[in-house]
């Protein structure tokens, strides 16, 4: 590993610095301090053991519950089968808990459904189980009256659409 030196910046140097990087005089005063530290640079880790923000879940109190009671009339599934749905979004769960008192984002919403087994609802298509004779009449008969709409000047509006058995 190269070993670095702080480098002598002359008279305005430290200030060219600051500017150029819009960082604070002490901020650079602690960087030069840290090139100067050996025991710094032989180091692997650059910040503290601990650091940074601590989690949603360490820092909310009720945030589980407050998740809970938000979803319990819009949840589908069992709790035998430890899969469970829900029919909201991630962004109207974040403004239900709001309206809770808990203000959080989509990112810890994604988080408190997958710690609670929700998984996302996927629609499911499935395979004809059978042929109609008529299936071949019917397009026939949409093409015929599509083309008479047309040929008397008439917009024509197409729709694909299931019946529910």
């Amino acid at each position: 590993m190269r070993q670095l030196k702080p480098v002598k910046l002359g008279y305005g140097g430290q200030a060219y610095i600051r500017r150029l990087f819009g960082c604070h005089h002490e901020t650079l005063a602690l960087g030069i301090a840290e090139l100067e530290d050996e025991s710094a640079l032989k180091g692997e880790r650059i910040r503290q053991v601990g650091g940074g923000r601590k989690s949603a879940f360490e820092t909310i109190a009720g945030l589980d519950e407050a998740f809970l009671r938000v979803l319990e009339r819009h949840t589908a599934g069992s709790n035998r089968c430890r899969v469970k749905w829900t029919n909201l979004k991630r962004h109207e769960i974040a403004v239900l808990l709001k309206e809770a008192g808990i203000d959080v984002s989509v990112t810890v919403v994604d988080q408190l459904l997958e710690k609670h087994n929700f998984r996302k609802r996927k629609a499911v298509k499935t395979l004809a189980t059978g042929k109609s004779e008529h299936r071949n009449e019917q397009f026939e008969t949409i093409e015929r009256l599509k083309q008479s709409y047309q040929a008397a000047g008439n917009p024509v509006m197409s729709m694909d659409t299931k019946k529910e058995n």
